[in-house]
């Protein structure tokens, strides 16, 4: 069964979650791959604003294709989320409460994923197209230059995702791995 979350993700709620669990986002998520990534560092060393409040703020990892006819976006798939673990404990630290992508984390992102109450969700690689069929509305924010690597605000309703590491440093891809290599071992390594 999955669990229903209203974006923004408050303290309390990502509390609550657990590594493993299922969860449909619903409310405003904001796009941003490295490219946005950096720029957002630069914003930052400068002393501006970001294109968005990041105060309990979910960061999709993705780069939308153009939305066809009738649709908000075209496929928004996740894209691997280690590529933006240079520039995350910074965006932790400033408020960022959630964050979506595909893939594990570094062990500095996770501890910083701990020290700000944070959550990773892991979304289905390779199902851009159907993800896509959650967003409601997609607006590009900011960087338009960047084309798909823009950042974009989208109105989700009932995304699915997975809880890959929670706000205790509980790993997904860490103890799914341990979990299938006993699996394997008490098979005697067969499939």
């Amino acid at each position: 069964m999955e669990r229903i979350i209203q974006l923004p993700l408050n303290a309390q709620e990502s509390a609550g979650l657990r590594t493993g669990d299922r969860v449909l986002l619903s409310g405003e998520i904001y796009t941003a791959r490295d490219a946005a990534h950096k720029r957002f560092m630069a914003l930052l060393d400068e002393g501006r604003p970001l294109p968005f409040p990041l105060e309990d703020a979910c960061i999709y990892y993705a780069g939308p294709a153009p939305a066809p006819p009738g649709r908000a976006t075209g496929a928004a798939g996740p894209t691997t989320s280690c590529r933006m673990d240079a520039y995350t404990p910074r965006l932790l630290s400033l408020g960022l409460r959630g964050m979506i992508g595909k893939g594990s984390r570094s062990p500095r992102v996770i501890a910083a994923i701990v020290e700000a109450g944070a959550v990773y969700f892991s979304a289905i690689g390779g199902a851009g197209a159907l993800l896509a069929r959650r967003v409601l509305a997609a607006r590009i924010i900011a960087f338009e230059d960047l084309g798909a690597e823009a950042v974009r605000r989208l109105l989700v309703k009932d995304f699915p995702a997975i809880v890959a590491v929670d706000s205790r440093g509980e790993d997904l891809y860490r103890t799914g791995r341990k979990a299938y290599l006993d699996s394997e071992q008490r098979a005697g390594g067969r499939c």
